[in-house]
């Protein structure tokens, strides 16, 4: 599998991660920022949450390194969160937008 390949398992692996208290998917709520892929199998994803305070923020960097992991070819994956740019509503796919009432 090339790096493109692998680049879209990782994102269809973010895509089963929900966050407890909204009913979207991580990827399609904005909350994935960032997917490499290394030449080496190594993945890092770089993320945020919806807010610092998040009650699943133990919980969600965990399911993404998890998730990434379980990809063919990928040996590693590195989760890094950050908070800039601060997430909010704008970053959601329009189907999420759709689906919560944004739109």
């Amino acid at each position: 599998m090339d790096e493109l390949q692998t680049k879209e398992s990782i994102i269809e692996k973010l895509k089963t991660i929900f966050d407890p208290e909204i009913p979207v998917n991580i990827y399609d709520l904005g909350l994935i920022y960032e997917v490499t892929v290394k030449e080496n199998g190594k993945a890092h994803i770089l993320m945020t949450l919806t807010a610092p305070a998040c009650p699943a923020a133990e919980i969600i960097p965990a399911e993404v390194k998890e998730k990434t992991e379980e990809v063919e070819g990928i040996t590693e994956a590195e989760v890094e969160l950050t908070f800039d740019p601060a997430w909010d509503k704008e970053m959601m796919s329009e189907e999420a937008q759709l689906e919560l009432g944004f739109l």
